[in-house]
């Protein structure tokens, strides 16, 4: 329907000032119903036009917004309501020509066709100038296959802006909003990204997990000149680069961190800013604050509270470079301005980080001046990887040891501390440190109508559901809903069908009851997207479970994983899984990952498999099973299989996993079986972060540690080995010493 109303404008008007924009009354609005009427209106719009999308659910729309607006009549596309279109399967938009405006579009349920989800260019010959997408949702709206690689937001062209947006749950490879300067129409761009509220990004558990990048290596000495401010990063923990600077002379500036692992990174390209931002980690792993690489890079004005972030993801980080370095490794920091900036309790600064044979041009000619670096513990945050001679230190305060540095630092105490009106530390009447006069709220950011309360819910947050003896399980955890936990009454219960996760579940014996499952399936659980499960005080028999190859107690989807999950153990005693040769207990599925897996005070006894098969990614490509394996507290005896499979191949240093606890633990009769091809009781290839601690390893084979990239901490110390041999380390990347560390072990 085609509607020309003056008194329909006037309605509009006000709001549309708000926007920037001022329609004529002269301009057409058209009411588009279906896909055909929008095709058809599409095709010749004119400066002024408004075309609205009616309320409801548009499946598998490939919308294409194309016209040439002018500054005072831009080309509007919105819904009917906000927040009321919702672009589900396999929709996205393109929009391509001048002064174009899109607004309170929002996508969920589905992912896009193609390798965008909003693309600010038709294809590319087209591209969009001077044009606006503000109030958009993209919501969960990622590819199922987790290593199939898109962006949600793709800017191309010049003088764009994307604004008060919101985008949270990217769940596959690929940058959530990436500047493209592949072309030279997209190059000085000029583009402003500003008070979008960027939510949850999971682990992803490889490289490609930015959440913002603006150019690539290869255009990386290119200018883009793009603006990003007053934006909210929320727990954005997609790998080690948050946000990915690889062109010139950008702006990033009154941003937020909060709780985000990794860091702003200055990767490529030079003379960027770093203004005015907040990092809160809260104490959270791996924290980090900003990279320096490259020539002419400014850090001035920016506040770092509660980092613990290391190595490349530390508080501050200024890297060694390479000499001549080709386009896409790492060029020698000079230059550097590192002034009025304010640490406070950030556990790392690293300077001239990465240092090895190849990245050996050390920082030169760059200024840290006026910066207040305090910590509670009266620890020095500083690491220093080679010579720091070309860094000029000058006004620090401090409340650590400098001796190393010589001159440019002075002392204060942590006491001296205040908290401002804004939450921000400060001490009164010095001039180091950053001055921050107000704090961006996350309510300041996406569209005012969409909610950021969470959605998926937590182990252990729902209702609990009491369950008598004998009853169905399957029964109750489909009606159960997520976060739910089952309290089982004493009494056996037998399994006669994989039980499905599609939801956080938790299930638990009674206090004080004896409580068993029997699988009669060669799976009892099988953990789904969406799903995690927590089990506690209870006793799983594999007594009554068939005669077959391939059983598995527990397991992933075999393929397709793109939500992460949970496994949480305690007080549980697992049994007799020997009704055929290799009788597994956990095995995760490819592409799946863990973002947490806790077995504690546990029981597990022959079982003619292993206990923990997290190896499936053996391409080498930096991917791997699980984030977090912690094993504290348990025994295992007559084991057949390896204990403990834990892989990450390949050289890449995106990520900070797999971490590794496993501590406290009595290991009898481990490993011994001819189907153990590992010949370890653990096997640990590319582990970043393992401790092996105050265990004792009885009758069983030996550890086998295999380090592959970066700088892995690997510590075994305060073991018993009995009738088993010492641990085995290798290096199978650099010709170099094992650089484990093995202390107080022992040897019988």
């Amino acid at each position: 329907m085609k509607i020309a109303s003056s008194v329909y404008l006037k309605g509009v008007f006000a709001g549309a000032c708000l926007l920037g924009w001022g329609p004529t009354a002269y301009a057409e609005i058209y009411q588009v119903a279906d896909q055909a009427q929008y095709k058809k209106i599409s095709e010749n719009l004119q400066p002024g036009d408004e075309v609205v999308l009616k309320n409801g659910v548009w499946k598998d729309f490939e919308i294409v917004f194309r016209g040439q607006g002018t500054k005072d009549e831009p080309i509007v596309l919105r819904p009917e309501n906000n927040g009321d279109v919702i672009l589900t399967g396999q929709s996205n938009l393109r929009l391509a020509g001048e002064h174009l405006l899109v607004k309170g579009l929002v996508f969920k349920e589905g992912y896009t066709p193609t390798s965008e989800v909003i693309s600010f260019r038709y294809n590319n010959k087209e591209l969009a100038y001077h044009s606006r997408v503000t109030e958009v949702v993209i919501d969960n709206y990622s590819n199922p296959d987790k290593f199939e690689t898109d962006y949600w937001v793709a800017l191309y062209g010049q003088h764009n802006r994307f604004d008060h947006s919101f985008l949270r749950g990217k769940r596959n490879r690929g940058v959530t909003l990436a500047v493209r300067l592949n072309s030279s129409e997209s190059q000085q761009n000029h583009h402003q990204i500003d008070h979008n509220y960027f939510g949850p990004r999971p682990t992803l558990g490889s490289n490609g997990g930015e959440t913002l990048r603006v150019g690539t290596s290869h255009y990386s000495l290119t200018d883009s000149y793009t603006r990003i401010e007053n934006n909210y990063f929320d727990r954005c923990n997609g790998e080690v680069e948050i946000i990915s600077i690889k062109s010139g002379k950008n702006i990033i500036k009154n941003n937020l961190f909060f709780e985000s692992t990794g860091t702003l990174t200055l990767r490529h390209g030079n003379q960027n800013t770093v203004e005015s931002n907040i990092f809160f980690g809260n104490g959270k792993a791996h924290t980090g604050g900003i990279r320096v690489i490259n020539q002419g890079q400014k850090v001035v004005n920016n506040y770092l509270e509660g980092l613990t972030g290391f190595r490349f993801g530390s508080g501050l980080t200024v890297m060694n470079g390479v000499p001549n370095s080709p386009i896409n490794r790492y060029h020698q920091v000079k230059d550097a301005l590192i002034q009025n900036n304010t640490l406070i309790n950030v556990e790392n600064i690293h300077l001239a980080a990465g240092a090895d044979s190849e990245r050996s041009a050390a920082p030169v000619d760059s200024n840290f001046s006026k910066n207040l670096i305090v910590n509670q513990s009266q620890t020095s945050p500083f690491e220093i990887f080679d010579d720091i001679s070309g860094i000029e230190f000058a006004d620090n305060l401090v409340n650590f040891d400098t001796q190393a540095f010589g001159q440019g630092f002075s002392q204060t105490q942590y006491a001296q501390l205040k908290r401002d009106n804004n939450g921000l530390y400060y001490l009164p009447g010095i001039e180091q440190g950053a001055r921050i006069e107000r704090v961006l709220q996350k309510s300041e950011t996406g569209p005012a109508w969409y909610s950021k309360k969470d959605l998926l819910k937590p182990l252990n947050s729902g209702k609990s559901i009491s369950v008598a003896s004998g009853s169905s399980l399957a029964d109750v955890i489909a009606s159960a809903d997520s976060g739910d936990t089952l309290v089982l009454a004493a009494g056996d219960y037998t399994v006669s069908r994989i039980l499905q996760l599609d939801k956080a579940i938790s299930i638990r014996g009674e206090k004080g009851a004896e409580v068993t499952l029997y699988p009669q399936r060669g799976t009892l659980f099988e953990i789904q997207n969406k799903g995690s499960l927590a089990l506690y005080n209870l006793t799983i028999n594999g007594a009554k479970s068939p005669d077959s190859t391939g059983n598995v107690l527990i397991r992933t989807k075999k393929w397709g994983m793109y939500y992460n999950y949970k496994l949480l153990m305690d007080q549980v005693d697992v049994r007799d899984l020997d009704v055929n040769k290799a009788f597994d207990f956990f095995a995760a599925g490819a592409r799946s990952l863990a973002d947490e897996i806790r077995i504690t005070n546990s029981r597990f006894s022959n079982i003619s498999g292993g206990v923990l098969l997290l190896n499936k990614e053996t391409d080498d490509l930096g991917i791997y099973n699980a984030e977090y394996v912690t094993l504290e507290n348990n025994q295992f005896s007559k084991v057949q299989d390896v204990l403990l499979d834990l892989y990450r191949g390949g050289r890449d240093e995106s990520t900070f996993g797999p971490h590794l606890s496993f501590q406290h633990n009595k290991v009898f009769q481990v490993a011994n079986g001819k189907r153990n091809k590992t010949n370890a009781s653990l096997r640990l290839h590319g582990v970043q972060q393992s401790l092996v601690a105050e265990n004792q390893f009885v009758d069983s084979a030996k550890i086998v540690v295999e380090h592959t990239v970066g700088d892995p901490n690997t510590v075994i110390k305060n073991n018993l080995f009995k009738n088993t041999a010492k641990p085995e380390v290798k290096e199978l990347v650099f010709e170099q010493a094992p650089t484990a560390i093995l202390n107080n072990n022992r040897v019988e």
